[in-house]
């Protein structure tokens, strides 16, 4: 299920695998290389350092060779039911770069992922919206919500298949 109004985008999606599993792939680079990221992009992970303050860099590469890189920076982290992070887009070198397909797009989106366990089912909820943006990259981020969610979907479906082939 996707939502996105005032308060940013709202991501729900219950998967067939154990919450510490899943928080597992979405902490470990092993792992999120092998799912995050656009459906048919390849991923490479450059840096993952999983800890508050801590930074996940990594490079995305389209099948037709176009290039995109991105970096979350880590805020508070509880094992294994929650994780904050600040996502942008950024250079090959980390630093923060504007979006590659829109001219107003907020720099940085505060993702909020928490993980619910039940009967061996773990329900993510993802909560993002813009910080430090103008009103105009807000609204650009709000009138968005068919792409973000087109782009959630495959990605949540690769981690569908990649939780199925995995195990703690």
């Amino acid at each position: 299920m996707f939502n996105v109004d005032e308060q940013g985008l709202v991501l729900t999606r219950v998967v067939d695998a154990p919450r510490e599993l899943v928080f597992k792939v979405w902490s470990e680079a092993e792992h999120l290389k092998n799912w995050w990221g656009p459906k048919g992009f390849e991923m490479d992970v450059a840096t993952l350092e999983f800890r508050p303050g801590g930074k996940f860099h990594y490079k995305m590469e389209s099948p037709e060779g176009f290039v995109m890189w991105g970096l979350f920076v880590f805020g508070e982290i509880i094992e294994p039911e929650k994780i904050v992070f600040v996502n942008s887009f950024s250079d090959q070198e980390g630093n923060m770069v504007r979006a590659p397909f829109f001219e107003v797009w907020p720099l940085e989106i505060q993702n909020t992922l928490t993980l619910e366990e039940n009967d061996g089912k773990t329900t993510i909820t993802l909560k993002g919206f813009p910080i430090n943006a103008t009103d105009e990259e807000v609204a650009a981020f709000i009138a968005n919500k068919d792409s973000m969610q087109q782009g959630f979907t495959g990605t949540f479906d690769q981690l569908d298949e990649y939780l199925a082939k995995t195990s703690l």
